[in-house]
């Protein structure tokens, strides 16, 4: 389901389109691509290790995988599709009637289930044995004494107060422009979309730092595509504080300590339907 591109009406569009795995389960866009070469509002988040999140989505939306894999499909700016047709386009084709039988012991495909699959198949996007991993379980020489100085700094400056747990963040709101207005965006809103409430404008669920070397760009708004530059806004923004050029580079030295073995994926045959699927909407 996760690579399925006859879940979107044009039957180009998957889930993989913006969460691609081979670029750290995200897309390396400011904003993705959707239906009609139309550009989201908002950066893609990556798709690895997101089942540590403690919700989806940048405004956490979603309370879990599942009801997050449920959106992009009607979502008219991604796969513009909705989800009685992508089920019924599912149930045309015999191998996957037959799939979701064997699973879920009904040949009637229904939409939690199509979003069971996705969720079943997102879990396993972890990406453990990082040379930080390493380290932690007593292998010194995995990183090196610059590296280790930037952990000790990532700890001292309190990026640890947010960025913190299995997944180096993610387990959090927190509001972007604690110690000064980020003023790059002010048009997204953050959790403010979801409580309404006035001290959460400009709240967001705080990004996993696993294997972002791979996830350029930057923060919801994916106007920073450099790592050095990014950790010295967290710093301005976030802390308060100006890092000098030697504490920049051993934090971005320890942060590419975080990226882990990335998922392989082993694809299983599935012959062309001859069943009478929907043409690609290519408009």
């Amino acid at each position: 389901m996760f690579f399925e591109p006859r879940l979107s009406k044009s039957g180009w569009i998957t889930c993989n389109s913006c969460h691609n795995l081979s670029t750290g389960g995200a897309d390396n866009l400011p904003t993705s691509i959707g239906h009609k070469w139309m550009f989201g509002p908002i950066n893609a988040p990556t798709v690895l290790n997101a089942k540590f999140n403690l919700a989806q989505f940048w405004d956490g939306r979603a309370k879990d995988l599942k009801e997050q894999a449920k959106g992009p499909i009607a979502n008219p700016m991604e796969m513009a599709s909705n989800h009685e047709l992508a089920v019924s386009v599912l149930q045309s084709i015999p191998e996957y009637v037959q799939w979701f039988q064997e699973i879920y012991g009904d040949a009637k495909i229904n939409i939690d289930n199509v979003a069971d699959d996705i969720l079943a198949f997102e879990e396993t996007l972890t990406t453990p044995n990082s040379r930080f991993d390493s380290w932690l379980n007593g292998y010194d020489e995995k990183i090196s004494e610059s590296e280790k100085e930037g952990y000790n700094l990532f700890k001292d400056k309190g990026c640890i107060n947010c960025h913190n747990g299995f997944g180096a963040g993610g387990n959090s709101f927190q509001k972007f422009g604690i110690a000064k207005p980020y003023n790059k965006d002010t048009q997204t809103l953050g959790r403010y979309n979801v409580t309404k409430n006035e001290e959460d404008k400009y709240v967001f669920k705080v990004p996993l730092l696993r294997n972002i070397a791979l996830t350029v760009p930057y923060f919801h708004d994916g106007s920073t595509w450099n790592l050095s530059k990014a950790v010295n806004i967290m710093a301005e923004y976030q802390l308060g504080v100006t890092l000098t050029d030697d504490e920049t580079g051993k934090l971005v030295a320890f942060l590419q300590t975080l990226t882990g073995d990335q998922p392989s994926i082993v694809f299983p045959t599935l012959p062309p339907s001859t069943a009478n699927t929907p043409k690609p909407d290519l408009n």
